[in-house]
C-alpha cells in the first residue's frame, strides 16, 4: 500500500533526495574507512556473502555478516513504527527518521570521542548501527511508492533511465528525476569520500543533520492538497 505524504510533491522528492544523499555520505565511509562493506546498499553485501561459500576466499567477510542482519533489523523496526502509527504520517516519519538521526548522531559522537574505532573489532558497532539506521531510512521511503527514490538502490532507476529513454523508443518520462537521483547519491559519495581523507566523525554527524532537514520537511512542511504524479 502507498502511503500519501503529508507534504507536497516537490517538497517529498527533496526530502527524499536528501535521504539519497546521506546514502552516498554513509557508504562512502563503509567502504573506504570501515572496510568492503556497505551499510545501505545490501546488493554489494550480499555477493559478498557468497564469496564466503567459496573454496579458498581470503576475503574478510566478517562485516557483511553484521551488516546484512543489521539492516534487516532496521527495515522491521521502520515497518513496525509505520503499522504502529497508522494514518498518522506526521509522527511516524517523526519517529522513523528521528530513530536514524539518533543513530547516527551517538555513533558520530562515539567514533569522535575513541569508544569506537575504524581499524579494531569495534568498527563492527559502527557498521551494524549504520546499517539498522538506513534499513529504517529504505523501509520508510519505499512507503511512498517512488521506484526512482528507495534512497539506497539506484539499479531500478538506472534501467528506467534506458528503457524509457528515447534511444529505446520511450518517451524519457521521469528522466529528470532519475538524473537526480544518481547525480544525488554520487555527490553525496564523492562528499563522503573526499572528507574521509581528513576525518570521519564529522561525516556521520553530517549525515545526521541531512537526515534531520529531511525530517523537518516531512514534520513541518506545508499540507499537501493533492499528491501530483513525479515527473
Amino acid at each position: 500500500m502507498v502511503v500519501a505524504s503529508p507534504v507536497s510533491n516537490r517538497l517529498t522528492v527533496t526530502a527524499l533526495l536528501l535521504l539519497t544523499f546521506s546514502t552516498g555520505l554513509a557508504d562512502a565511509i563503509s567502504v573506504l574507512v570501515l572496510g568492503h562493506v556497505f551499510v545501505a546498499n545490501m546488493t554489494g553485501n550480499v555477493i559478498f556473502l557468497g564469496f564466503w561459500f567459496a573454496p579458498n576466499t581470503t576475503v574478510d567477510l566478517t562485516a557483511a555478516v553484521v551488516a546484512f542482519p543489521s539492516f534487516v533489523t532496521g527495515t522491521i523496526v521502520g515497518g513496525r513504527l509505520m503499522r504502529h502509527f497508522g494514518e498518522r504520517t506526521r509522527p511516524w516519519l517523526t519517529a522513523a527518521l528521528g530513530t536514524e538521526v539518533v543513530l547516527l548522531a551517538a555513533l558520530s559522537v562515539l567514533a569522535g570521542t575513541g569508544v569506537l574505532r575504524y581499524h579494531d573489532n569495534t568498527k563492527l558497532v559502527l557498521i551494524g548501527g549504520m546499517a539498522i539506521a538506513y534499513g529504517v531510512q529504505h523501509s520508510t521511503a519505499r512507503q511512498f511508492g517512488i521506484q526512482e527514490l528507495t534512497t539506497t538502490v539506484l539499479t531500478s532507476t538506472i534501467v528506467g533511465l534506458g528503457v524509457d529513454s528515447r534511444l529505446a523508443g520511450g518517451t524519457g518520462q521521469r528522466e529528470k528525476l532519475r538524473y537526480s537521483v544518481v547525480c544525488t547519491m554520487c555527490a553525496g559519495a564523492v562528499v563522503g569520500a573526499t572528507l574521509t581523507w581528513i576525518t570521519v566523525a564529522p561525516v556521520l554527524a553530517l549525515a545526521a543533520a541531512v537526515v534531520a532537514t529531511s525530517l523537518l520537511i516531512f514534520r513541518y512542511g506545508p499540507d499537501s492538497v493533492e499528491r501530483e504524479p513525479t515527473r
